[in-house]
């Protein structure tokens, strides 16, 4: 907790992120009591491991350490920060001091040193039609990178154990299995269902045409000066932020193209605002557009009318292909169509009138052979095609068995508290 702005008062500057958008449960895994409170449950795994391999930590101080992982004092580690300059190690002495053992056990505060940097966890709550594909292969192969010590050498841990190897490697297992056993399934934030952008921009587009809304309150007010606007506000938000989010990736990026031989600390500051940042944005993301998916209001009737507008000419490769089986020749046919086509669309565009090729295909003789089958060729199933049964056979085979794996995520709360 470096110095800053008072976070609390109307004249600092927050982040809307935090205040206004992101849901609450992100915004605790970000938080002061969640990240020191993780670091906490961090070093008791790193404790417990240790004294299964042979170091003098006594039961009585494992207890403790369970004691107390709820029993911060954030003025006493703002006080060490400020005067060590280095936020890990405040928070090693305050708990620490907690535990009475600073000053009198060099090896168990030593331990402490080369503690586990947070794993940073984001819970991310998908919508029934949710396509990302790729989300299990991130999810599998996202993995904890262990206990290796201020320089990933494990030099320190090698120490520690006076140089044997063996227990060392146990050491980094039997921490990982702990974490691994103990945490939700991590989601890489630079994949965070980017394409949200996109899905939004259809629903903004088809607002435009009236042939779909987002939801919209009773109350809600969609413009200042226009009253009878219904702005797709929550689709506009998540655009605003989708631009951010795929702007945030540089940061890492840019980052590590200049850690150089041994990671240095100018990532650290970056790293504060970026992660943080990233996940809030893409948890305020998700909640919105789950939002938006279970509240879209469709209007068929409207959907209906664009469709007797622009459906006569979809088929009139249809009404063509009808009059070659009939004996009608297929070049006479498609000119026939082309002059009729062009006075219908200038009835539309010039007139403003509706379209009315379907009425000129009738009253041309030339097409008498297959008036009769006018109505099934204009049937609108026959343009979609296998669409609903690929959608289903979609949602089957690759959504819901990717989804299931989540079903518990309801409980967010319970299991970030660990």
């Amino acid at each position: 907790m470096a110095a800053g702005g008072d976070h609390g008062s109307p004249d600092s500057y927050r982040s809307p992120l935090a205040s206004r958008y992101a849901s609450p449960e992100m915004c605790f895994v970000f938080s002061d009591r969640y990240k020191f409170r993780t670091w906490r449950q961090l070093w008791l795994w790193l404790a417990e491991s240790e004294q299964t391999l042979g170091l003098p930590i006594t039961d009585e101080q494992i207890q403790e350490m369970k004691s107390n992982l709820d029993n911060i004092d954030f003025k006493m580690a703002a006080e060490e920060e400020k005067r060590l300059r280095h936020d890990v190690m405040a928070h090693v002495h305050t708990f620490g001091m907690l535990l009475g053992y600073v000053g009198q056990d060099y090896d168990f505060v030593l331990f402490f040193c080369h503690g586990l940097k947070i794993l940073a966890r984001v819970i991310s709550r998908l919508a029934d039609f949710a396509k990302e594909r790729n989300l299990k292969r991130v999810r599998d192969d996202l993995r904890f990178r262990g206990v290796k010590g201020t320089t990933g050498t494990q030099a320190s841990f090698l120490q520690l154990f006076e140089g044997d190897d063996h227990k060392v490697e146990q050491l980094d297992k039997m921490v990982t299995d702990k974490v691994s056993g103990n945490t939700l399934t991590s989601l890489h934030g630079s994949q965070t269902l980017l394409h949200t952008d996109s899905i939004c921009t259809d629903i903004r587009l088809l607002a435009n045409l009236k042939e779909m809304e987002e939801p919209f309150e009773k109350q809600q007010i969609g413009s200042s000066a226009m009253p009878y606007k219904r702005n797709p506000m929550r689709s506009e938000r998540c655009c605003s932020l989708a631009r951010h989010l795929m702007t945030l990736v540089m940061d890492p990026l840019q980052t590590a193209s200049v850690q150089w031989f041994e990671r240095t600390l100018d990532d650290s500051a970056n790293r504060r605002i970026c992660l943080a940042e990233a996940f809030l944005t893409a948890d305020t993301i998700l909640n919105t557009l789950q939002n938006i998916s279970e509240g879209l209001v469709v209007y068929p009737k409207v959907i209906e009318r664009r469709i007797r507008q622009e459906l006569p000419f979809m088929a009139t490769e249809n009404i063509i292909m009808a009059m070659v089986k009939a004996g009608g020749s297929r070049q006479d046919c498609h000119e026939k169509i082309r002059v009729l086509s062009q006075q219908a669309a200038s009835v539309v565009k010039q007139e403003g009138g509706d379209n009315d090729l379907i009425e000129r295909i009738q009253a041309d003789a030339y097409f008498s052979p297959i008036h009769s089958q006018l109505d099934r060729l204009l049937d609108p199933s026959s343009f979609t095609g296998r669409a609903s049964q690929q959608v289903q056979r979609f949602l089957e085979e690759e959504v819901y068995p990717l989804l299931k794996p989540y079903e518990s995520v309801m409980k967010v709360k319970a299991e970030l508290c660990l």
